[in-house]
């Protein structure tokens, strides 16, 4: 007799067109996964009744529920409609800036200035925490289609970050340029929020065995940015209930092979602390919490609705205790913004994920002891950006994603 083996099993996910019914059979996604696993879990109620034979007479089942965690290496475009949906916006392309009149000059440290000859920046839709390229225009060779992460902003300024450490060559104005911002972009917004839910199936080939799960939400995102390794990722998901009774035939039916891009690290990108780039962070870990709740209904064994909650952003980050300034944002209790953009290779384009969080409070600074160098611990929370928004260099929000291969 087989036994299932978890190398083999596939995962396959769909969205929903009703919450807690399963979707046609054609079009799902395989899951990208290091491991998953989704379960239906039940209330039990064990009878407290009284007996003269001093034993327990009845337990029965209560209100099912659907939980699950897939735990995978952050990669571009494998995770994006997920997180799209903790986010509560779908992702969206940025319209790139065409016939453009830019200037190319060294800025201070590793930075460089581009700077238009009318118009805004602003009003465009580029924001600080993004990636662009200049794709178009009679520019130097070593110029063109590098990743080029925005660290400041004015409306006819642009102060940039090569991605990959190499050299712009300063020049200009080139005319009937064109600047790109390659993928799409997310983040929580203040009104018009979408509410998605999808289907899961974990189909075991060699025991010929299907198991299907309805309703499922992604609830929470866990991102851990170590100092050297894999970037990854962790989303939780609550479902509500069984889409079918197990079977012996797969639901759904060709479902897409798992994405193939490169997993992002933490040694090949640019992380910025307060408006400086930093080189004394130990690591970075935050989660987003969609904060979904719902409750048991007379008459029902499933929950009939998940209800939104604030999505919360928190985290910490580790650092050698090298001066006074991280410090201070404690103690002074002053904001700080974090920008992180993370590649999949040295490449001058390579593939990248960005995050910002324009807004920021740290709520401690606890220093270790011991051999080797002192490190200190900043816990934060990221807050609305009210100041934010269109017209702004920074969103109205606590968060900002960009995927350079979103869907």
């Amino acid at each position: 007799m087989a036994n299932a083996s978890g190398v083999l099993k596939q995962i396959a996910i769909k969205e929903e067109t009703t919450y807690g019914t399963l979707p046609t059979a054609s079009g799902a996604q395989l899951l990208r996964r290091v491991d998953a696993s989704f379960n239906l879990t039940k209330d039990t109620y064990e009878s407290n009744e009284i007996r003269p034979d001093l034993q327990t007479a009845d337990m029965r089942h209560g209100v099912r529920r659907v939980s699950g965690k897939l735990n995978g290496e952050l990669s571009p475009g494998s995770y994006a409609a997920y997180l799209g949906a903790l986010l509560k916006r779908d992702f969206a392309a940025v319209s790139a800036l065409t016939g453009l009149s830019l200037t190319i000059a060294a800025g201070s440290g590793s930075t460089y200035t581009v700077t238009r000859g009318s118009g805004s920046f602003l009003t465009s839709g580029l924001k600080i925490g993004q990636v662009v390229r200049l794709t178009a225009g009679v520019f130097a060779a070593g110029n063109l289609n590098k990743n080029l992460f925005i660290v400041d902003m004015t409306a006819t300024v642009l102060t940039v970050i090569v991605l990959n450490g190499t050299a712009l060559t300063a020049e200009g104005p080139i005319a009937t340029a064109t600047i790109t911002v390659p993928g799409k972009t997310t983040y929580v917004p203040t009104s018009g929020h979408t509410d998605k839910s999808y289907s899961i199936e974990e189909w075991y080939s060699e025991i010929s065995r299907s198991e299907t799960f309805a309703g499922c939400k992604f609830s929470k995102a866990s991102f851990q940015l170590p100092p050297s390794g894999m970037a990854t990722i962790g989303l939780d998901v609550v479902g509500k209930d069984l889409g079918q009774a197990p079977a012996s035939t797969r639901y759904f039916t060709s479902p897409t092979a798992v994405s193939s891009s490169g997993v992002v690290a933490a040694v090949n990108g640019v992380l910025r602390v307060g408006g400086v780039t930093m080189a004394t962070v130990t690591g970075l870990n935050f989660d987003v919490d969609a904060a979904f709740s719902g409750d048991p209904v007379v008459g029902s064994n499933v929950v009939p609705t998940q209800f939104a909650g604030r999505v919360k952003v928190t985290g910490q980050f580790t650092a050698y205790f090298s001066d006074g300034v991280l410090p201070a944002a404690f103690y002074d209790e002053t904001e700080l913004g974090i920008q992180v953009a993370l590649t999949t290779t040295n490449d001058a384009a390579a593939e990248f994920l960005s995050f910002s969080l324009s807004r920021v409070k740290v709520g401690g600074a606890d220093k270790s002891d011991g051999e080797g160098g002192v490190v200190r611990t900043f816990p934060f929370t990221a807050l609305l950006n009210g100041s934010g928004g269109t017209g702004t260099a920074h969103e109205a929000s606590t968060i900002a994603i960009q995927d350079s291969l979103a869907a």
